[in-house]
């Protein structure tokens, strides 16, 4: 599926964060179909048992899929978490390539739903999850600086990902 444009990373975030050394550093995109389109590869610093990536982690990338769904058409807001399921159906393993894929199944004026998913290069749904936001404004959120907290555009040559 093609991509659109890349979406910006922030600072510190555990899952888009280029300066946090324990991070994941996940680039998103906006695709063609208006879903948000994911590529990331878990390192063993984000494990739980030997071999396998953190049940906590993957829900942190299901939230993080699921929050940036909001960027596909309103990069000028922000949400918060009100509600978040998640299911695993594989263990998922770490220092292999995944995608993720987060879309609306819901959209209101101050909230929305959206349901996202974990796959490995195979196809094969790992984790899957639906969560609810309600969008605020920045500095209802949190009194940083959230423009400079989310300004790093990392450039790269990714111009489809196929789902």
């Amino acid at each position: 599926m093609k991509i659109l444009s890349k979406q910006k990373n922030s600072h510190s975030c555990i899952i888009c964060g280029m300066d946090n050394s324990l991070g994941v550093k996940a680039a998103f995109y906006n695709m063609e179909d208006g879903s948000v389109g994911a590529l990331f590869t878990f390192r063993p610093e984000h494990q739980s048992y030997p071999g396998r990536v953190h049940g906590g982690m993957l829900a942190a990338m299901i939230d993080e899929l699921a929050g940036r769904v909001l960027w596909t058409d309103r990069q000028e807001c922000v949400a918060v978490t009100m509600d978040i399921n998640v299911r695993y159906h594989k263990p998922v393993p770490y220092c292999v390539p995944l995608k993720g894929r987060g879309y609306y199944t819901k959209k209101l004026s101050r909230a929305y739903e959206a349901k996202c998913e974990i796959t490995d290069d195979d196809g094969r749904v790992l984790a899957e999850g639906t969560a609810k936001y309600l969008i605020l404004p920045a500095d209802k959120i949190s009194d940083a600086d959230m423009e400079k907290e989310l300004d790093l555009y990392v450039s790269d040559d990714v111009t489809d990902i196929d789902f």
